[in-house]
C-alpha cells in the first residue's frame, strides 16, 4: 500500500515545473554572461554540465575573464558550493530508507532551488521518495543545460548583459523561493523566520568586513541554523 501511494518520477516532474521556468531565465544569463566572457558554446555547454551551479558559474566566467590562476578558480568554486554540504546534511535523514546509489544520486544533482522545494514538501509534512527526488532533480538539471546553451546563442548578439540586469537573475530567483519557503511553510512562526533573517543579513555585513564573501555567507549560514534551532526552542 506504501508503495502505491509512493510519489513517482513524474511526480517530481510536475514539482519542479515553477524552477524550470525560474531557470530558463537564469540559465539564459548564464550563458549569456558566459559567451560575453569569451568562452565558446563548449565552454558554455561544459560549464552548465559539469560544474552545474549558476553562481559558481558566474565567478568562472568573472575570473576566466580576468586571467585569474586555475587554482584560485577552483578554491573560489569549492567555497560558493561549500553550503551543499549543509543542503545534503538537511536532505539526507528525509531518504535514509533509500540505498546509497539514490541517495549519491539525490545529493550529486541537488541544487538551492530542487532543496527549496523538497524542504517546502517536507515542511508542509508531505511524503518524499527517491523516484520523486530524482524527477525534480533531473528536470531541473535537463533544464538548466538547455537555458545555458540558449544563452550562449543569444551572447552573440548581446555582448553587454549587465546592462539589462542579466547579473542580477540568480539573486532574483533566490529572494522568490526564501520569500515562498517563508509564507508557505506552516510549521514555523513568521516572526521566527524573519528574525533569523534579520540576524543573518547582520552576521553577513559584520563577517564581509573581516573575510572574504565566500567564507562571510558561509559563517553566516551556520550561526543562522544555530540561531533559527536556539529560537525554535526557546519559543
Amino acid at each position: 500500500m506504501e508503495k502505491e501511494n509512493e510519489l513517482s518520477f513524474y511526480d517530481g516532474v510536475k514539482a519542479c515545473l515553477p524552477t524550470v521556468l525560474g531557470y530558463a531565465g537564469i540559465g539564459i544569463a548564464t550563458g549569456v554572461v558566459g559567451k560575453a566572457s569569451h568562452l565558446s558554446l563548449l565552454e558554455v555547454t561544459l560549464l552548465a554540465i559539469i560544474v552545474y551551479a549558476g553562481a559558481a558559474q558566474f565567478i568562472i566566467s568573472g575570473l576566466l575573464l580576468l586571467q585569474s590562476p586555475i587554482s584560485a578558480i577552483i578554491f573560489t568554486t569549492f567555497l560558493i558550493n561549500s553550503r551543499h554540504f549543509l543542503m545534503s546534511m538537511a536532505e539526507a535523514p528525509h531518504f535514509k530508507k533509500y540505498s546509497l546509489w539514490n541517495n549519491i544520486g539525490i545529493g550529486s544533482l541537488l541544487t538551492d532551488e530542487t532543496f527549496g522545494v523538497s524542504m517546502n514538501h517536507i515542511g508542509n509534512k508531505k511524503p518524499v521518495s527517491a523516484k520523486w527526488m530524482h524527477g525534480i532533480n533531473i528536470t531541473a538539471y535537463l533544464a538548466w543545460i538547455v537555458a545555458c546553451i540558449v544563452g550562449a546563442f543569444i551572447g552573440n548578439w548581446l555582448p553587454n548583459p549587465e546592462q539589462f540586469g542579466l547579473d542580477f537573475a540568480l539573486s532574483a530567483m533566490f529572494i522568490g523561493l526564501l520569500y515562498l519557503q517563508v509564507v508557505s511553510d506552516k510549521s514555523k512562526k513568521m516572526s521566527t523566520s524573519l528574525l533569523v533573517m534579520v540576524l543573518v543579513a547582520l552576521f553577513l555585513i559584520l563577517f564581509m568586513r573581516v573575510m572574504t564573501p565566500e567564507l562571510a555567507i558561509l559563517t553566516a549560514t551556520l550561526l543562522g541554523c544555530l540561531m533559527g534551532v536556539i529560537l525554535e526552542r526557546w519559543r
